[in-house]
């Protein structure tokens, strides 16, 4: 009996064959040529099937027999929740617009859609997901799991199950599931593998139902370091040397979902002392730190970082985070704490690092109070990286990408007297990246070229993030 693992699996194979397919018969599709299509199969299979299949598709069929764990394992693996459609099978069909409110709770609570919502999770957990997304049409349902920061289709239920699932999903998170016309937010917290995994639910309603995303929190995957999130020694040097300052706004930019979280707690591991009183303003508190008191704003009772900021410095901290900087008002709050001796990090939605000064200003914050304060801005972004066990050709460890596993480029803006000048002149954001550049920054772009000819990365990967941009 021969072993799946002896062979690498073609993904071109995996389109083939359907997940309910496969998960009936017990087979898999390993590999596939003009001629053949190579299935890995149990010791008795259906032959009947089998040959069906092969005149269907104009194939040879060539058989390998291997255990049928292996078989339940791969596709599980490469099809996501191929099992799908055993769950729920021992479900009754509700029709969406003949059940009433008391028909989906009760549903919610039936077992298989307990099942169902339970596997949708563990997967997502297994697969290292860092969001999973519900989301509800006119015919279908799609779920995605973001898997390295590129979304990515799993098998999804029937349509008829959606309103229960919801409905369950809702129940976890301790949110009202009468509520369907407003956006909801709530938070479910489990233990998977003897891991702590917090997530963080979000409703928002649509055309069709109710749409819901989920950010996966597996403090175990958190790493606190800042020398193992992929800074180049040079860029993190000097990014250790303006954290360790006592004063000065530092900002962190980037789009959503480009580790800029990561980098403020490792920042913050990194200068945490008992000598140090540091508070953090935040929303959500991802990951709870030691020896750092931290706040969650609440805009519904007046909590914002705007005012919340205000009432921390009542409390002469040393060091402050700032989750994001969206308004004035904040700005303003930020650059009063720097001038009033506190080192204060904090985040931006900006393409690079220069554009933050730009931001800043359109904002209406003076120059010359951005040019006092500002000590450094710090642009990332996160690249996925060559699988270590194939070493980019496609294996089962990386579902046949070649990539797994992500790691950060960064670009580091140090605030120079000549840099101060050129904001307080309000030159545009490209003039002050070239100084940048002549001072020695080394942008994202060059990081990226320098991940590739270490063969962290792909061109491909790295022209894909920056291009988002």
């Amino acid at each position: 009996m021969e072993s799946i693992n002896d062979y690498q699996i073609n993904p071109e194979a995996i389109k083939i064959l359907p997940a309910r397919f496969v998960n009936r018969y017990k087979l898999f599709p390993v590999d596939v040529t003009v001629e053949t299509l190579t299935l890995a199969v149990t010791q008795s299979p259906d032959m009947q099937t089998i040959n069906e299949i092969g005149l269907l598709l104009n194939k040879k069929m060539k058989l390998i027999s291997v255990p049928s764990h292996e078989i339940e394992e791969s596709i599980k693996k490469y099809y996501g929740l191929g099992t799908i459609e055993s769950i729920v099978s021992g479900t009754t069909p509700v029709a969406i617009e003949e059940a009433d409110e008391e028909g989906f709770q009760h549903l919610s609570g039936e077992a298989p859609v307990i099942k169902l919502v339970n596997a949708i999770i563990r997967e997502a957990v297994e697969k290292k997901a860092s969001d999973i997304h519900l989301e509800p049409y006119e015919k279908n349902i799609i779920i995605r799991y973001r898997i390295d920061g590129v979304l990515s289709d799993i098998s999804s239920p029937p349509l008829h199950l959606y309103p229960a699932i919801v409905s369950r999903i809702k129940i976890m998170a301790q949110m009202n599931i009468a509520e369907k016309r407003l956006p909801q937010d709530g938070r479910i917290q489990i233990k998977l593998h003897n891991k702590d995994i917090d997530l963080r639910v979000s409703t928002l309603p649509t055309i069709y139902d109710e749409c819901v995303s989920i950010r996966v929190l597996d403090k175990g995957m958190m790493f606190l370091n800042l020398e193992n999130i992929g800074f180049l020694a040079e860029t993190l040097d000097r990014y250790r040397q303006l954290i360790h300052r006592s004063n000065g706004i530092i900002l962190v930019t980037g789009p959503t979902g480009s580790g800029k979280t990561t980098t403020l707690y490792s920042s913050l591991s990194k200068i945490n002392s008992s000598e140090k009183k540091i508070v953090t303003i935040e929303d959500p508190v991802e990951y709870n730190l030691d020896r750092i008191s931290q706040i969650q704003i609440k805009p519904e009772i007046g909590l914002t970082f705007a005012s919340g900021l205000r009432s921390i410095l009542r409390h002469n901290p040393d060091i402050l985070m700032v989750g994001e900087i969206r308004d004035k008002e904040t700005a303003e709050v930020a650059i009063q704490s720097a001038l009033t001796g506190h080192l204060i990090l904090s985040t931006m939605h900006t393409n690079d690092s220069a554009t933050a000064i730009a931001r800043l200003q359109d904002m209406g914050i003076e120059d010359f109070l951005i040019s006092s304060t500002v000590i450094g801005v710090l642009a990332q972004r996160l690249v996925r990286t060559i699988c270590s066990n194939c070493k980019g050709s496609g294996c089962k460890e990386c579902n046949g990408g070649g990539l797994k596993g992500r790691t950060g480029m960064f670009e580091l803006l140090s605030i120079s007297p000549r840099i101060k000048r050129l904001i307080v002149d309000r030159v545009d954001s490209s003039r002050i990246k070239a100084a940048a550049i002549e001072e020695g920054m080394v942008t994202l772009l060059e990081q990226g070229e320098e991940k590739i000819a270490a063969g962290i990365t792909t061109r491909e990967e790295v022209l894909r993030v920056v291009q988002e941009t």
